[in-house]
């Protein structure tokens, strides 16, 4: 066992282990990071053990909400850059920061075990496992890399294809296939798109009525829009029928295109921001469908009687919270496979276990990073410097470990929704808590 006291590790180097890391680092913590790819960039190195990314990923979130503010991306990048544009920001980010040299990839944590208020971190690389002791742990291993496989009767009677959408790289998998894509996430909606121009029959599968956002309103990235309305401070409601209206106008009621009527509110739901699968539905090359109701060795059969026959299904049904390596079942109080953190990244029994990334906003991702990465070093600093005010602190926030940061709004029930956050709440609280950790 090799001990590193005062050090923190960091499981994972995407851009919730950098952000944390490089905080870390700023407020003067020694910190390890550990990657099991051979690079950075986690979801966004495409190829990677975890990477979900897929030959056409664009971001969803316009360039200004979604860079790190300590970091802008660079003037020539577009207002939805690449994944590879994005790999490269975070190749930028780690060179500026030197953060490189502080994470070992192709290294797996398989075991971390709380030991005497510190941290037995246990890595595997090339078959051969390690321990180090650590002070603190920061667990940045993402939420969008373990699939989540539905089941429906007769599934192991089909006949062609079942691929999940953690699985999907590009259009070749789906060329001159007969495809339905199950889910209506924004990677339900990109794959049913692409399987549009490319398989020979697409039909595309959803629970319920969605509003399909598109990227731009008025000329200007639809969330620059959006966060214009927050600003100004008008009422959610008032928000609710100002988008309403917009889309009726820019692309009318989608129940028209034999779309299902959503059955809920603005901002119920996760925003799906895709305003080409209207597009494809209005042109015939994708049929849409109400959910599944079973499966037979041809196709599908949903639930209002009609049927399809395919010889690929696409499940695009999200990611399970996953983190295998943590030992003991009551750290993250994670009942029905739902962590309950404070501010969704306090482990509610250790003070020196945090969580980054645990999150699914509204808006752009990076800089919420940031600013989850500074709250973590703050009171990780606090608790090496005043370990009792960090006792207190610590018990103050996990009082308040069922709130959550929804602006007002009322989200669906379901594991795509465990971990929603309305953007300006949810940095509002960080601020606050940043300012208790100084005061």
């Amino acid at each position: 066992m090799i001990d590193r006291p005062g050090c923190v590790a960091v499981i994972g180097a995407g851009p919730h282990g950098l952000s944390a890391l490089k905080a870390l680092l700023q407020v003067g913590i020694p910190a390890d990071g550990f990657d099991r790819a051979d690079d950075l960039g986690g979801n966004w190195n495409f190829g990677g053990p975890t990477s979900r990314v897929y030959e056409s990923t664009h971001l969803i979130s316009s360039k200004p909400f979604t860079q790190f503010p300590d970091f802008p991306m660079p003037d020539s990048y577009p207002d939805y850059p690449s994944h590879r544009q994005v790999k490269a920001y975070f190749d930028a980010y780690a060179a500026h920061f030197g953060l490189r040299e502080r994470i070992t990839f192709n290294t797996s944590v398989v075991r971390v075990e709380a030991v005497d208020q510190r941290w037995d971190v246990t890595i595997e690389r090339d078959g051969r496992q390690q321990t180090l002791r650590y002070d603190g742990v920061v667990v940045a291993n993402g939420h969008n890399w373990f699939p989540k496989m539905p089941t429906y009767p007769g599934l192991d009677d089909f006949g062609g294809e079942i691929l999940h959408s953690a699985d999907y790289k590009g259009a070749d998998q789906l060329r001159d296939r007969r495809v339905l894509v199950v889910g209506a996430g924004n990677t339900g909606c990109d794959i049913a798109v692409e399987a549009a121009q490319n398989a020979t029959a697409t039909y595309h599968s959803t629970r319920r009525g969605y509003y399909y956002n598109p990227k731009f309103v008025f000329g200007k990235p639809s969330d620059q829009i959006a966060d214009q309305l927050l600003a100004m401070r008008i009422p959610l409601p008032l928000r609710r029928a100002a988008f309403g209206a917009t889309l009726r106008t820019t692309m009318g009621k989608f129940e028209k295109f034999g779309l299902q009527k959503p059955d809920h509110a603005f901002f119920e739901t996760h925003p799906i921001v895709n305003q080409q699968l209207v597009y494809y539905v209005g042109h015939g090359d994708i049929t849409p469908k109400p959910d599944v109701d079973h499966f037979d060795a041809d196709g599908a059969v949903f639930s209002d009687g009609s049927r399809a026959d395919v010889d690929l299904v696409v499940f695009a049904t999200g990611y399970l919270a996953v983190f295998p390596f943590l030992t003991d079942p009551d750290a993250l109080d994670a009942a029905g496979g739902r962590p309950r953190l404070a501010l969704q990244m306090a482990s509610p029994k250790y003070p020196t276990l945090w969580l980054s990334g645990l999150i699914q906003p509204d808006s752009g991702q990076w800089t919420i990073a940031h600013w989850q990465g500074m709250a973590i070093a703050a009171f990780l600093r606090l608790q090496r410097d005043d370990p009792a005010a960090a006792a207190r602190l610590h018990g103050h926030i996990n009082a308040h470990r069922q709130q959550r940061f929804t602006g007002g709004a009322h989200y669906k029930e379901s594991t795509r929704h465990f971990y929603e956050i309305a953007h300006q709440d949810y940095l509002q609280a960080l601020q606050d808590f940043l300012g208790e950790v100084a005061a």
